[in-house]
Parts: C-alpha cells; sequence; structure tokens
C-alpha cells in the first residue's frame, strides 16, 4: 500500500470517531490537526478537543488512536494531544458547518 493510500485509510478510520455531544465526526470537526505517515507505516497525529474540560477528554484521543491502528498496514500510533491553537467552530469543515447549521 502506497503513502497517499495508507493516509486515505488513516482519515477514513478517524472519521469513525465521533465527538459524542456533536453529531459530526472529529475529522470534520477540525480536530485532526496533523497528520503524518513516516517511514515503515509509522501515524503520527496531532490533535486537540473542542474545549480542554472536554468530557470526552480522557476517551476520544485514545478511540482515535485505536481506530488507527486498526487499519491494516499501521505499524505503530504516536498521538499528541494539543490545544496550541485553541480550537474555534472556524477550523471545522464545510461539511460539518453544514451539518450543524453554522452557514
Amino acid at each position: 500500500m502506497s503513502e497517499s493510500e495508507l493516509r486515505e485509510e488513516v482519515v477514513r478510520a478517524i472519521k469513525t470517531v465521533y465527538d459524542p455531544e456533536i453529531p459530526v465526526d472529529v475529522y470534520e470537526l477540525g480536530l485532526i490537526y496533523d497528520l503524518k505517515i513516516f517511514p515503515v507505516n509509522n501515524v503520527f497525529v496531532s490533535m486537540t478537543l473542542t474545549s480542554p474540560s472536554c468530557p470526552s477528554a480522557g476517551t476520544l484521543p485514545g478511540e482515535v488512536e485505536q481506530k488507527i491502528r486498526e487499519v491494516e498496514g499501521v505499524n505503530d500510533v504516536s498521538l499528541e494531544l494539543t490545544f496550541d491553537p485553541p480550537y474555534s467552530t472556524e477550523m471545522m469543515s464545510e461539511e460539518a458547518k453544514l451539518e450543524l447549521g453554522f452557514m
């Protein structure tokens, strides 16, 4: 599998994770800040939460990491949780904004 194909599969896996308070997946919400595929199919993800006091702070990053680990071909996953820059609704995709009535 090529790097771009693996990246597509990883994004597809991330899109199965939803913020429990918002009916939109974490990728479309803009919670994924960075996604890199390194040699030997090691995946790095930098993500945030909608707020530092998000009730799902303890579970959401772990769920994202687990879904990535389940992608065939992924060797290892490193997930970094950051709040810099702080999350804003401007980070949402147009699809998410439409779903949530921001457009």
